[in-house]
C-alpha cells in the first residue's frame, strides 16, 4: 500500500514538473553573434516562445543601457532593433528584455575589429629623460593582446618592443589602454616612429606615434642667442653713439639694457 501511495506521488510530482519545463519561456535570437567582417549593419530580433506568461512590454539594452525610444507596452512576443552602422560606438552586448513575471531576456553580441587609437600623435622629451607614449582602444571585444613596435626609417621594418626584455623599455597594458615607457632617451637611438598595435577575436588594428628627442643643451641655446644679442648691441650702440653726449649715451645704454633684461627674464625664468 505504501508503494503504491508513494508512486502516485512520485507521478504526480514528475507530472507537475514537466508541466512547469513545459511552460518555462524560451526567447529565439537571430543572428546569435555579428560579425562586423560580415556586413555592416544588422537587425537583431527576439522571439519570445513557449510560455505562458503575460507580456506587459517589452525595450532592448546596449551594454547595460537601455536604448532610447526602444521602450514600448505592446504585448508582442516577436520585437527587433536596427542597427544602421556597425563599428566600435556600436559594438558590445544588445539585450531584448521582455516585461513579463519575472522579466526574461536574451543577449547577441556584436562584434567588431578594435579601435586603436594613440592619446597624442606626436611627443616630446628631452635626451636622458623618460617619454611615455599611450594607445587607448574602444569597441568589443576589446584587445586581448597588446604589441608595441619601433619603426624604421622607411616605416616598412618594425622591430617588436618586448617588455622587460631590457632596462630600456617598460610596457604596461589593460584591455583597453597599453603605455610604453622609453627610459634614458638617446637623440640619435630613438627618435623616430612608434607602433601600437591591439588585437582581439575578429582581427588587429594600429596607430603610430611619432617621438622627438631634444638635445640637452636645447634650453641653452636660447639664452646663449640673447646673451650674443646683448652684446652685439651694445657694441653697435657704443659705435654709433659715440659721438653724442655722455648723458645721451647712458640714457640709450640704460633703455637697451632695460629692455634685454626683460627679455632675459621671460626666456630663462618665463614671466
Amino acid at each position: 500500500m505504501r508503494r503504491k501511495l508513494f508512486g502516485v506521488i512520485l507521478a504526480v510530482c514528475i507530472g507537475w514538473f514537466q508541466a512547469e519545463a513545459g511552460t518555462d519561456p524560451v526567447i529565439t535570437t537571430k543572428p546569435d553573434v555579428v560579425n562586423h567582417q560580415n556586413q555592416t549593419s544588422a537587425t537583431l530580433t527576439c522571439n519570445l516562445t513557449n510560455t505562458s506568461f503575460i507580456i506587459k512590454g517589452h525595450y532592448w539594452t546596449h551594454n547595460g543601457k537601455t536604448i532610447d525610444k526602444s521602450e514600448s507596452t505592446s504585448d508582442k512576443a516577436f520585437i527587433e532593433h536596427t542597427i544602421k552602422k556597425i563599428d566600435y560606438h556600436s559594438a558590445g552586448l544588445y539585450t531584448c528584455v521582455f516585461r513579463t513575471e519575472p522579466e526574461v531576456n536574451a543577449t547577441i553580441e556584436v562584434k567588431v575589429l578594435p579601435y586603436v587609437g594613440a592619446y597624442k600623435h606626436s611627443e616630446n622629451a628631452n635626451e636622458k629623460d623618460k617619454a611615455v607614449l599611450i594607445c587607448v582602444s574602444h569597441g568589443y571585444p576589446l584587445p586581448t593582446d597588446w604589441s608595441w613596435y619601433k619603426l624604421g626609417k622607411d616605416e616598412s621594418e618594425k622591430i617588436p618592443i618586448v617588455n622587460g626584455t631590457s632596462d630600456k623599455y617598460e610596457i604596461k597594458t589593460t584591455p583597453n589602454k597599453t603605455t610604453l615607457y622609453v627610459k634614458d632617451l638617446d637623440i640619435n637611438e630613438d627618435m623616430g616612429m612608434y607602433q601600437c598595435q591591439g588585437t582581439n577575436e575578429i582581427g588587429s588594428a594600429s596607430d603610430q606615434i611619432q617621438l622627438r628627442v631634444r638635445s640637452q643643451l636645447a634650453a641653452l641655446w636660447p639664452f646663449l642667442g640673447i646673451v650674443a644679442e646683448v652684446i652685439i648691441l651694445i657694441t653697435i650702440i657704443f659705435i654709433y653713439e659715440k659721438r653724442r653726449k655722455p648723458d645721451e649715451i647712458n640714457d640709450v645704454l640704460k633703455t637697451a639694457c632695460q629692455t634685454e633684461v626683460d627679455l632675459l627674464k621671460r626666456v630663462v625664468l618665463g614671466v
